[in-house]
């Protein structure tokens, strides 16, 4: 009799579904009364890439050219944004790397406008893990990053807030970008109206829970979340990250 229970028992556990992987997604969110749009993802079981250039050489530069291609190989965008300041000709203005291959080298010297307002810093992609390292720590001892994207400034440092943030500031516009959370999840920000540096870096510090968080951009922050009925339009973009997953039959 106890042979015949055990037996039905791992049969009912062989026969059970198991519980499907959670796909990325994304959220509205409230902080301090402004709003926001966060799209989390796993590294360890999602696809993140980074996109640029089309098979032909020309920039994806929109959300739809990009799922187009996607859906070509039978693939679609789960969600995606901008990630990272480019040149007017789209290309990145520091390190850039895709599937592999470094496209653009870092750039480490403090200069004019966000991204030289150092410390900034690199959003790195390995098989299964993603870290947001700041530019010259990721120099000295750098990752094997399969994609990697790098932008600033950073927004948090070792949990702290960018030291050149002002609590008072009136520098104020629609803002995106990312941080790791420490059990390695990515979270990815979006404001819904203008908002400072201070209060954005708040929100990955203080609600989002992560101790690394970069900043992508300002003026050109756009959002692809189908499930939210999103698919911001504007101007054309540079580098993208998006999430992919296979395309609904």
């Amino acid at each position: 009799m106890a042979m015949r229970i055990r037996a039905a028992l791992f049969l009912l556990v062989v026969l059970l579904p198991l519980p499907a992987a959670a796909e990325p997604a994304c959220h509205p969110l409230t902080h301090e009364d402004r709003g926001y749009v966060v799209c989390s993802a796993d590294p360890a079981t999602d696809d993140l890439r980074l996109f640029l250039k089309t098979d032909q050489g020309g920039i994806f530069g929109s959300f739809g050219r990009l799922n187009q291609a996607l859906a070509a190989r039978g693939e679609t965008l789960a969600f995606a944004m901008n990630a990272g300041m480019y040149h007017p000709d789209r290309r990145p203005v520091g390190l850039y790397v895709e599937d592999g291959r470094q496209q653009m080298h870092a750039v480490a010297a403090a200069g004019p406008g966000n991204f030289g307002m150092l410390p900034n810093g690199v959003l790195c992609l390995e098989d299964g893990r993603a870290e947001v390292i700041e530019t010259r720590a990721y120099l000295a001892d750098p990752p094997e990053c399969r994609y990697a994207t790098q932008s600033g400034p950073m927004l948090v440092i070792d949990g702290a807030l960018h030291p050149r943030f002002l609590s008072d500031s009136d520098s104020r516009y629609v803002r995106n970008g990312v941080g790791v959370d420490a059990e390695g999840r990515l979270h990815f920000a979006i404001s819904d109206a203008p908002v400072t540096f201070h209060e954005f870096g708040r929100l990955f510090r203080d609600v989002l829970k992560t101790p690394n968080a970069l900043y992508f951009d300002g003026k050109v922050s756009k959002l692809y979340a189908p499930d939210l009925g999103r698919n911001d339009a504007g101007l054309p973009m540079g580098p993208i990250i998006g999430a992919v997953v296979p395309a609904a039959e």
